[in-house]
């Protein structure tokens, strides 16, 4: 079931540029919803099964040992529904597009096609391929369909993923010789006796080159800039599932790769994730584009993904898992909330208008979904944030104990920004006292498509808090495989 998420997510581009315009949304829809099926069903059979499930195994440029390989485990699988939801989500959200619209769905449904190819894959070079199919349809959507500095935007988001991505390839191409050159599965690779030198050059080249994606700080710029850039459903994309990309690599590739390298390096990786952690609170709470607080925002709730990666401990690397699950939920509410339910109809982000907007009397759905959704993304105990950020704390505080600590501060700054935020703009007096309130125009009111993508992604923040073992019960496991083995050696599990 899993491999039809990426055949059917292709075909559906396909598709989506053959049949009438009035079909468009539909079939996108259609495709979107099929696909989180086909990874919901996976799931259930992958719970049911080993902790790792080989789907599909061809080989495909034999002469390099190139195999066309999809295998599930516990984080891809995690993923995958991630994916599935934030491709329904998004089709809903996009239902208000008209400007070439069959385009746009093409280029849609590509990105997701890559995602899920990048999650499920068990051969490097496969990922990779995957990997850039992915990058690809984001200039695109943000270049076109995109509003702030759309070119300068888009051009800097694909010029920092391509540089990555080179460091990303240069250190594969790098593994694959030194590993005799023969298979390019991870397994392989990863099962292969590289000398300590060699982890430690090696080790960052692929560790920054995917973090990068992930909004690593001080290569962090991009993500704020991407995602004012981007239409609205295009922001919940690239907050929601391709940032997860670059963090997935981190701990996909680099850490079973080069588990040497990444012990020595870990001090380093770890003082980078909080300084990102701290420095995008401390950003968002200057910020008077409502749009941008939740931009460095989501390069701060990114950096606990990153801190969780760093630890090398189950627990840290768990938590990672389940941020980036949570962040995926949290940060595609948030963007879509302030993209859609708000400046589509005010025609503004700046925090001084929209505070004299009465927006709580006005818009009391955004109000309250934008408070819950800030509220779950800050941590409250009930949400996925909570246990997830939880989980990287307590893995932190037994490898990394300072940066934990710095962690915790940056919660607090967290808390901070959120409350500023929520107060500013759904909650201030001075939309109370404005003479205009009463005789300006009505908003126009919700849609259907735009109720429906808010509950989902709140719901599933809610059941993630209440009971994290539907996704910890498969995540944890995985760090018990042979991939992880060397780290786990190395590391002293």
């Amino acid at each position: 079931m899993l491999a039809w998420t990426i055949i059917l997510s292709f075909a559906g581009a396909l598709g989506v540029l053959l049949v009438p315009k009035a079909l468009v949304r539909w079939v996108a829809l259609v495709v979107a919803c099929a696909g989180l099926a086909c990874g919901f069903f996976g799931a259930i059979e992958f719970g049911g099964g080993p902790v790792s499930m080989s789907i599909v195994d061809l080989p495909w440029i034999a002469p390099l040992g190139v195999r066309f390989a999809l295998e599930a485990d516990g984080i891809g699988v995690t993923l995958v529904l991630l994916t599935g939801i934030a491709a329904v989500v998004g089709v809903l959200f996009s239902w208000n597009i008209e400007k070439r619209l069959s385009e746009y769905f093409a280029f849609f449904l590509t990105l997701i096609g890559g995602v899920y190819g990048v999650f499920l894959s068990a051969d490097l070079f496969l990922l990779f391929v995957f990997y850039e199919i992915a990058i690809v349809p984001k200039y695109f959507l943000i270049a076109i369909w995109g509003g702030t500095r759309k070119d300068y935007g888009a051009m800097k988001l694909v010029l920092y993923s391509f540089a990555g991505s080179a460091l990303v390839l240069i250190g594969i191409l790098a593994a694959f010789v030194a590993a005799g050159g023969s298979s390019f599965a991870l397994i392989d690779l990863a099962q292969a006796e590289y000398s300590v030198e060699f982890q430690r050059w090696a080790f960052p080249l692929v560790f920054v080159g995917f973090a990068v994606l992930a909004g690593l700080w001080p290569f962090h710029t991009w993500a704020p800039t991407g995602h004012v850039a981007a239409p609205t459903p295009v922001s919940m994309l690239l907050a929601g599932v391709v940032m997860k990309l670059g963090a997935y690599g981190a701990l996909k590739v680099a850490l079973p790769l080069f588990p040497e390298g990444a012990i020595f390096w870990r001090d380093i990786l770890a003082a980078l994730a909080v300084t990102g952690i701290v420095y995008g609170g401390l950003v968002a709470m200057t910020q008077k584009d409502f749009k941008f607080v939740i931009g460095y925002s989501s390069v701060s709730h990114m950096g606990f993904v990153l801190l969780g990666v760093a630890t090398l401990n189950e627990t840290g690397l768990s938590g990672a898992v389940l941020q980036m699950f949570s962040h995926g939920i949290l940060a595609g509410l948030l963007f879509g909330i302030v993209g859609r339910l708000v400046y589509d109809r005010t025609h503004t982000r700046n925090l001084d208008e929209l505070k004299s907007l009465n927006l709580r009397v006005r818009m009391p759905f955004a109000a309250g979904a934008f408070t819950v959704a800030g509220m779950a993304s800050m941590g409250m105990p009930g949400f996925s944030g909570f246990v997830a950020e939880l989980h990287v704390l307590i893995g932190a505080w037994r490898s990394v104990p300072v940066h934990g600590i710095i962690a915790g501060i940056g919660v607090v700054i967290g808390v901070a920004y959120t409350m500023k935020a929520i107060q500013t703009v759904f909650f201030t007096d001075a939309g109370d006292t404005d003479p205009g309130v009463e005789t300006s125009p009505t908003y126009a009111p919700f849609t259907v498509p735009e109720r429906a993508g808010v509950w989902m992604l709140s719901l599933t923040s809610l059941l993630i808090g209440l009971y994290p073992r539907i996704l910890l019960d498969w995540i944890t496991p995985t760090f018990q495989t042979p991939l992880y083995e060397g780290l786990r050696k190395g590391a002293g599990w």
